[in-house]
């Protein structure tokens, strides 16, 4: 027998297949995965006779919760319409990122929408996606990109400033600019960000400033 509790253990005690074996693993694996198997299944088979019993007990109480007023899981359709939403420079956004928002904008639970300029198609709701939604959180509605946003800069310069200068702040950026996971800055460049509190103040920062020079203006991507 292997010393960790499964779901498949707490259905051969007579543990209903529901949500309280999901809940029962959760707390016994932060509660008692200190203490032999078979001494925590029996605590846990005399929660299953007896739920009324362990009721507001700090460990076993939300599990004999879970067994005498069980969950009810419901399957929800899509909306038929779409929310309201908004798409900032649609033109230059994929379709397949569009598809995303137009699908996210149907669940149950959504209020409103919106796709940013830099939108890419992500494992749910697109990258650069905002769904607002009515009492719920999606925790892995994006997946697993790293970061990604936007920012807008506002410089006391005329529009027309760009006007002929295109490939000479193109290479400004570049030459400013690294790309890749193991990409870093050889000069040490400055800005107002480093000199922020934070550095001074907390504990893990304070030893990551010169990490910090040297990731100044990095992007990193998969």
């Amino acid at each position: 027998m292997g010393s960790k509790i499964s779901g498949k253990d707490l259905i051969k005690l007579g543990f209903p297949q529901n949500n309280s074996i999901n809940i029962a693993l959760g707390y016994i694996n932060r509660y008692k995965k200190r203490e032999k198997k078979e001494s925590v299944l029996a605590q846990a088979k005399e929660v299953l006779l007896q739920p009324d019993t362990f009721m507001g007990d700090p460990t076993w109480g939300k599990i004999a919760e879970s067994l005498v007023k069980p969950v009810e899981l419901k399957m929800h359709r899509l909306k038929t319409e779409r929310v309201p939403f908004q798409i900032y420079g649609e033109n230059e956004i994929e379709d397949a990122a569009k598809y995303q928002l137009y699908e996210s904008l149907k669940l149950p639970v959504a209020v409103k929408g919106a796709l940013m300029p830099d939108g890419h198609a992500g494992y749910g709701l697109p990258i650069g996606g905002v769904l607002a939604t009515d009492n719920a959180v999606i925790p892995y509605g994006v997946g697993v990109d790293i970061g990604c946003r936007m920012s807008l800069s506002i410089f006391d310069l005329p529009g027309t400033y760009v006007n002929g200068r295109e490939d000479e702040l193109k290479n400004i950026l570049q030459d400013h600019t690294k790309f890749g996971m193991t990409e870093t800055h050889k000069i040490k460049a400055d800005h107002a960000v480093l000199d922020r509190k934070e550095f001074r103040e907390i504990p893990l920062l304070k030893g990551m400033i010169d990490k910090a020079y040297k990731q100044l203006s990095t992007l990193w991507w998969w």
